[in-house]
């Protein structure tokens, strides 16, 4: 931090008497020294993060900061007042004020320093030296971390380092408990709280020879919309709570240095969790099921006692969020604990897919509904902007099918910039967006896009690991990152890998559009599997992307628009199917699965696969193989009877926009009834088995001499 502040940035005598004028006096020290170019414009930027939420804290600390393209390199400026100022604490105004700048770009490493300095705040030893310090220079090396002169050995502030560090610390203690005999606390910061070896040993001798309940485990959150003071102020004051209470606290800070996400190991020990943040949580789903608190980032700053006493409490109640969220499956969950590459691949591309899905739905829908309006011939329509007649309904045919057609250009550009966001989060995007494009533009397609993606991500990667030397720290992600990357993956699609590409996918085409027979049965049936086989999973996603891209051009094939169909028809069979076994043999149901049942029936028909969830989550040995079968028997029969579809979506709303309408209705109630079947006699089974079970070895009861009684199967 030697480099942030110097003693020319430091006020000791701060006399104004507003936080407007105090934020002037200090960021004028920040100009007089080059590092602000423009005093209003960055004065602006303070005040628009002030207008977000107030930045002063309970004792007497003020923290005005933000992001700037004005700021040349980060900076910190300090100044303390006699008066106090209201910078919107909720004990009164600050004596202590802290004007952080950080330039628009600011790297990660520079950000992390500015962390450590937030966390440094809400160590009392740390702002008594300030309030005591008598000059410039010894509050300057206070601040850095520098022992000042006069005061050795007083107080220790050096925290640079310990973010990693103490989580590994914090997260070893919640995976496995601590080592030895699991007496000692484990938090994030014990480390440099000053927690030392002689009062562990103090602790062990007198726990005696057994082993005490483990401690209560919190995992918790912190953020706050420019992730550099509140987020880790925030965290620091959560981990001295837990140290206090005798609770292990493990926080993961999502601030503008990234951040590492928690070991779901870590998280599933956890008794509670805490979300203190003013930006959205994300990954939010990873915490499901637990005791969970959910509040604004100050709060865990002004009373994380009240927290972590307010989680205890709602674990002691037992009351928990939603188990999991509405669209994840049983096999989206699998192998979560591992980083392999291939659990790392499937995210980065589900990413991708998942941002590039609602463009689909959009233009597919626009440019559906443009062809039902005006007929096959809309597509040769002249531009809206010349020829609109707002009484004719062929203008308003055309203006569907023509906004369609702008919202599909965007979807392979879409596609492979969220892949590469998904491996290298925001530098990724300039890359993989330009990418895209170029693959559009040299006729690569959706594999083009894919390979764009991957290539725009990996290239964004092996910059980021580069040493840079510290002056082109602050450009590196708003113009040398952007600026390397974006042309080593332009060289590479328009020079080594566009044209293979675009072959490639010229074959792929070829062979669609040569498929008949009993060739376009057999990959309806496939394609039906893999639409049942994990209910929206990453199987599911596979192949309803395979089919929008056949369909994500202004004219698609006719097979391209047969696999579509095939595609929508299978995904509707399991909700649909869950649902009518539920009325039609409803005592094989439990009451919970009774009700989901009659949400199945809207899920099934608007094409949400995600209806039957519940049903395989609680029985995937009987409904999973149940559903592949009636799927595949539907791909199949909706490629039989030549099936088409131009939208992507809609499920039974748009069945006017589909070809053979009723063949295809007929197609969809079969392979319902296959799979209602199969279910209702794999229960059956397993309901006799568990009566026989029950009555034991030769017993005579209903279940054992009268095949057709029923019993409500336990929940």
């Amino acid at each position: 931090m030697s480099d942030m502040i110097t003693a020319d940035l430091v006020d000791l005598d701060l006399s104004a008497g507003t936080k407007e004028a105090a934020a002037r006096a200090l960021a004028e020290r920040l100009v007089a020294h080059g590092r602000v170019t423009d005093l209003e414009g960055f004065l602006a930027d303070v005040a628009a993060r002030e207008a977000q939420m107030p930045t002063g804290l309970d004792g007497g600390i003020g923290i005005p900061h933000c992001r700037s393209e004005h700021v040349t390199e980060p900076s910190l400026a300090f100044g303390r007042s006699a008066v106090g100022v209201d910078f919107g604490a909720a004990d009164g105004p600050a004596d202590l004020i802290f004007l952080i700048a950080a330039p628009a770009g600011a790297d990660d490493a520079h950000l992390t320093i500015l962390s450590s300095l937030a966390r440094q705040l809400m160590n009392a030893e740390f702002t008594a030296a300030l309030r005591s310090v008598g000059d410039a220079s010894a509050a300057a090396a206070l601040i850095r971390g520098e022992e000042p002169p006069g005061r050795e050995g007083d107080f220790e502030t050096d925290r640079e380092g310990d973010s990693e560090a103490d989580r590994e610390g914090g997260s070893e203690g919640l995976e496995g408990g601590s080592e030895g005999d699991g007496n000692t606390v484990v938090a994030p910061a014990a480390a440099s709280a000053g927690a030392t070896t002689g009062s562990a040993d103090e602790a062990r001798e007198a726990a005696g020879p057994e082993r005490p309940e483990r401690p209560f485990r919190v995992v918790a959150v912190t953020s706050c919309p420019t992730g550099i003071a509140h987020t880790y102020m925030a965290a620091e004051s959560l981990e001295n709570a837990g140290r206090e209470a005798g609770v292990e606290v493990v926080v993961e800070t999502q601030g503008s240095a990234g951040f590492t996400r928690l070991d779901p190991a870590v998280i599933e020990a956890a008794d509670g969790v805490i979300f203190a943040h003013d930006v959205p949580v994300r990954d939010k789903d990873r915490f499901a099921g637990k005791p969970t608190v959910d509040t604004g980032v100050k709060a865990a700053i002004n009373r994380p006692g009240e927290l972590i006493g307010e989680v205890r409490e709602k674990a002691a109640r037992g009351e928990v969020t939603a188990a999991g969220p509405t669209g994840t499956t049983p096999v989206e969950r699998v192998g979560e604990s591992g980083e392999g590459y291939g659990t790392k691949l499937r995210t980065w591309l589900m990413s991708g897919v998942s941002y590039m899905v609602p463009f689909v739905a959009a233009g597919g829908l626009l440019i559906a509904l443009g062809f039902a309006i005006g007929g096959y011939e809309i597509n040769k329509a002249p531009s809206v902007m010349d020829h609109f007649v707002w009484s004719q309904a062929d203008s308003w045919a055309a203006l569907l099918f023509q906004i369609g057609g702008v919202a599909f250009a965007f979807l392979v550009p879409v596609l492979a910039g969220y892949i590469a966001y998904g491996m290298a989060d925001r530098p990724g995007l300039v890359p993989g967006f330009v990418g895209g494009s170029i693959a559009l533009t040299v006729n690569a397609g959706f594999l083009g896009g894919l390979a764009a993606g991957l290539i725009s991500g990996a290239v964004v990667m092996a910059i980021q690991r580069i040493r840079i030397p510290a002056a082109l720290r602050g450009i590196m992600p708003v113009v040398v990152i952007p600026l390397i990357s974006t042309a080593i993956v332009g060289l590479l699609m328009f020079v080594v890998i566009g044209k293979p590409i675009a072959s490639a996918q010229e074959a792929m085409t070829d062979w669609l559009n040569g498929l008949s027979g009993a060739n376009a049965v057999l990959l309806g049936a496939l394609l039906g599997l893999m639409m049942c086989a994990d209910l929206g999973g990453p199987v599911n996603k596979v192949a309803y992307t395979f089919a929008t891209a056949g369909i994500a051009v202004s004219d698609p094939s006719d097979p391209a628009m047969k696999i579509m169909a095939a595609v929508m028809a299978a995904g509707m069979v399991p909700p649909l199917a869950m649902a009518l076994a539920t009325t039609v043999r409803g005592r094989l149901f439990n009451a919970a699965e009774r009700e989901n049942g009659k949400a199945a029936w809207v899920l099934g028909a608007s094409f949400i696969s995600e209806g039957a969830i519940p049903f395989a989550a609680a029985d995937p040995l009987r409904v999973i193989p149940s559903s592949m079968v009636g799927g595949a028997i539907t791909g199949a029969l909706s490629m039989a009877f030549d099936a088409t579809l131009r939208a992507p979506h809609g499920g039974v709303f748009v069945v006017p926009l589909i070809g053979n309408p009723l063949l295809y209705l007929v197609a969809i109630a079969a392979g319902v009834c296959v799979t209602t079947a199969l279910v209702l006699v794999l229960k059956g089974l397993r309901k006799r088995t568990q009566d026989a079970a029950a009555q034991g070895p030769g017993a005579v009861g209903p279940s054992a001499s009268t095949p057709g009684a029923e019993q409500p199967v336990a929940a």
